[in-house]
Parts: structure tokens; sequence; C-alpha cells
């Protein structure tokens, strides 16, 4: 019986100590031999078993190897998958790994951990730099405690409400306010899982992104996998290629639209075959129960706002809208939901903060793309959502509950009420007060004891 300690995952670090994992799941049947026996499959009007002896005998190295990466048969490599884990990232290079309509997984959440022993990635290494960063931590942890306390006050505890559930909804809700206080710069896990197809095409455009941390991270992610899986992977590069992804990357990665509040920017429905679908759309019975995929053929539509960057790591990992990736400054400045959300005798401390922070990040003059590492998540970006009817319906509906982040919530209220007003829509919006929910106790992914 294989045992887990005799698996043999692959670790491997970047020049900058963040972690990756090659997860080993001790299949017999392995990711490169799945796609093997689903390629031949394919070629074959023979019995799946016949295709198993192939495999037992020459076994799936040289299939690999010869079809998938040597004559380019790149739909191969979406017949096997693999999952890999990164740890001790910023923030940002975790939403550049995330930046694709394929992402599968899951990221540290800020609402269920406490950031006072995690890592702040100081590109600039300077002293200074680190202090700027260890000083948005200090008023982050300063903050945690008087907000529970005014949170008891202001929400306490209802006798059918489980002690337990409560005391992690107060703690949540604290945590939603206050990481509004870190910076980007602040480290974070993610999971994803993704075909071999996937992977090397995603790595392709990462080693060449704007930012030398997922430069890092992209290299360090071609060499695990290489280790891994070296039939299926290859180091080999085509400079024009990588001259051009680079140059993309550089002059458009970040967009910066026009400073809007919420608006439809753009509409790309045709009204008259959006007719023909009237009685599809308007027979939906609830939330739960999504418009079917051909409801996309009506055409696209495109949405812009303004929302701080601690709420767009949430709506970012929605993957059927097309979003593309705002630059973090300090420009924008905040909602003003954020300062309600603190108690008074917090808020003066608080501003005086954010503004000597503020010009430490202006005083002297850095690279804007490295400057993101320094900003606090609360200031606000120019958003653009590109997405089909039922792809922002789907939005809508799951971010306009009451657990959502407050400013992800507006945006999706708001932007299902338009969706509503200029397509005769009815959606599942809820547009409850938006008090304290308990829902957010028991939200929580925990070993069972």
């Amino acid at each position: 019986m294989l045992r887990l300690s005799d698996l043999n995952h692959v670790h491997h670090q970047t020049p900058s100590w963040a972690n990756v994992y090659v997860l080993d799941t001790g299949a017999i049947i392995d990711s490169e031999a799945e796609a093997m026996l689903q390629a031949l499959h394919s070629r074959s009007t023979g019995w799946f078993l016949s295709h198993l002896e192939i495999l037992k005998e020459k076994g799936a190295e040289n299939f690999m190897s010869k079809f998938y990466v040597w004559y380019g048969h790149k739909s191969i490599g979406d017949c096997g998958s693999l999952t890999v884990f990164v740890e001790g990232i910023s923030m940002l290079a975790a939403k550049a790994l995330q930046d694709t309509k394929l992402y599968n997984g899951q990221e540290s959440s800020t609402r269920y951990i406490d950031f006072s022993q995690q890592k702040l990635i100081n590109v600039l290494w300077t002293a200074e730099w680190e202090k700027l960063l260890e000083d948005q931590r200090s008023h982050y942890l300063s903050l945690i405690e008087p907000i529970k306390e005014s949170l008891s006050k202001m929400y306490p505890i209802k006798e059918w409400v489980p002690r337990s559930t409560y005391r992690k909804t107060i703690t949540a809700k604290a945590f939603d306010i206050t990481r509004w206080f870190l910076p980007a710069g602040c480290s974070t896990n993610l999971a994803r899982h993704t075909t071999l197809r996937q992977m090397a095409d995603r790595i392709l455009f990462l080693r060449n992104h704007p930012l030398p941390e997922v430069q890092e991270v992209a290299q360090t992610l071609l060499d695990a996998v290489l280790e891994k899986y070296p039939n299926s992977f290859s180091a080999k590069t085509y400079k024009e290629t990588e001259d051009y992804v680079s140059k993309q990357a550089e002059k458009y990665y970040y967009h910066d639209t026009e400073t809007t509040d919420l608006s439809l920017y753009h509409n790309g429905i045709n009204l008259k075959e959006l007719e023909k679908h009237r009685e599809t759309i308007e027979s939906r019975p609830n939330a739960k129960t999504e418009f079917p995929t051909w409801i996309d053929n009506i055409g696209t539509c495109t949405y812009r706002y303004l929302l701080d960057f601690g709420s767009f790591r949430d709506v970012q990992r929605h993957r059927a809208p097309f979003q593309r990736m705002p630059l973090l400054t300090t420009e924008l400045w905040f909602h003003k939901r954020y300062l309600e959300s603190l108690p008074e005798s917090l808020r003066n401390k608080t501003l005086e903060h954010l503004e000597n922070t503020q010009n430490s990040i202006t005083e002297f003059w850095i690279d804007e793309t490295l400057a993101q590492y320094y900003v606090p998540m609360w200031y606000q970006m120019s958003c653009e959502m590109m997405g089909t009817l039922p792809a922002l319906a789907y939005m809508t509906e799951l971010r306009s509950t009451t657990y959502v982040h407050p400013t992800l919530r507006e945006i999706a209220i708001g932007m299902g009420t338009s969706l509503e007003e200029n397509f005769a829509m009815p959606l599942f919006l809820d547009r409850s007060a938006d008090d304290f929910d308990t829902r957010r106790g028991t939200q929580d992914i925990q070993v069972k004891t």
C-alpha cells in the first residue's frame, strides 16, 4: 500500500525564497500516461485495454516527447493535468498567475488569515522600504482588536447563533476591514490545477511579465514541471516569440482606463436576438440556476467602475468575464465606506497613517509597477469588465450577497441593476441591508477535530 510519505513531490524555490511544489498524487497512470492513452484512443477503433498494453510495454515518455513536444500536437497536452502549489509570493504575483480565463485553483483568504507573521515582499530591498511595509503591518495589527470590540457592541450575539460561529464572524468582518490597510506586497499562497498544455502556455507569458518577481516564479515553475514531467515540457525558447510577448506585456498588460463611476461603457448586445430568448431569460427559477450557454451568442457588454484592490482580488477570479489588470496607484484615493467602517476614535489616526504612507511612496520616484508593492489595498483602481449576459448575471448575483466585501457588493448590485434596466433581464440580486451576516462564520475551511 502506497503511503503519503512515499510520494515524491517536486519542490523548487525562487531566488526570493518563494516555494513551488508540483504534486505527486501517487497515481499509477500519471498525467503523461493519461494523455498518451487518450491520444491513442483518438486514432484507433480498438479497445481501450489494448492501449493499456502499449503503455505497459513502451511507457509514455517517448510518446509524449515525440508527439506533444516534438511534433507540437498541443491538444494532447490538454489530456493530462497537474497541480502546483506556490507559496510566499506577493498578491500582485498571485493575480498574474490567476489572470487567465482557464485558471482553476484557490488562494489564501485575507478574511480568515491573520497576517501578523506573513512575509512582506520588499522588491527594492532597502531598509527604508522595509520600514514602510512594516509600518503598514503595525497599523493593521493595531486596528484588529479595537474593531472586534466595536463590532461586538454594534452586533450583539443572538441567542440562536452558536458562540463559535459568532466569534468567527466577528473575526472575519474585522479582517474584512483591516485587510484594506495591508500592502499589495503582502505574501500569499495559491494552488493551480491545470493541463500540461495550459501550464506551458502560461509560463511563456509569465516569464515575460512586467514584474521581475513573476518572471522568477515562472522560471521556477518551469524548472519544477520539467523535473516532474520532462517529456511534456521544454526549456527551448524562440527569440522572436519571447521578444513579441515581452513587448506586448510591457506596453499593454497594466491598463489605466479613464476614471469613472460605474457605467455601461460599451453595449454590444443584439437586442433583436435577445428578444428571441425572452422566455428563456424570464422563466429562470432562481439564482442557483444558470442561463444556457447559447445565450452567449447575443453579444457582450463592457462595464467600467472604480474598485479597491482588496475587492478586486475577489472579482478577478471570476473566469467567465474578461478583465484587464489595472495598475494600483495612490491617485484614486479610497471609498468613503472604508473610513465609515472604522470606529470614530481610529479614523484620524488612520488618515494620518495613510497620508504618511502615500507621501513615502510618492516622495521618491520609482517604477510605477514596482511601487504597487507598497500601496495599501484600500486604494481604488480603474477597472473594466467585459462579458456575455450569462457571465455578468452570474457574477452580479453571486457577489450581491451580504457576506461579500461591501465595496464589491455595491458594484455587483449596481451592475445587476443596469442589466435589468437595459435588457429587461430579471435577476436575483440580494438588495437586503448590508448587515451582520453570520454565514461569514461558517465559510471557513478547517480540519475537523
